[in-house]
């Protein structure tokens, strides 16, 4: 087993600039930003690839133990 597949991404809600980049390049449509303010990640659909912490541009997403 991959050990992505036991990582999560986390996003620090209260430094979201809810920009959406990583919304975009997910590629199971595991977040989304919650009213204009805040990414949210779906983690039954987050596959731990990393995707989205390399294309934030404020830097606030980062990959976890789930």
């Amino acid at each position: 087993m991959s050990a992505a597949r036991f990582r999560k991404a986390r996003v620090s809600r209260e430094d979201c600039v809810s920009c959406g980049a990583c919304a975009k390049v997910c590629p199971k449509g595991a977040i989304a930003v919650w009213h204009g303010l805040y990414a949210v990640v779906d983690e039954q659909r987050c596959i731990g690839c990393g995707r989205c912490a390399n294309e934030c541009p404020a830097g606030i997403i980062s990959m976890a133990e789930a």
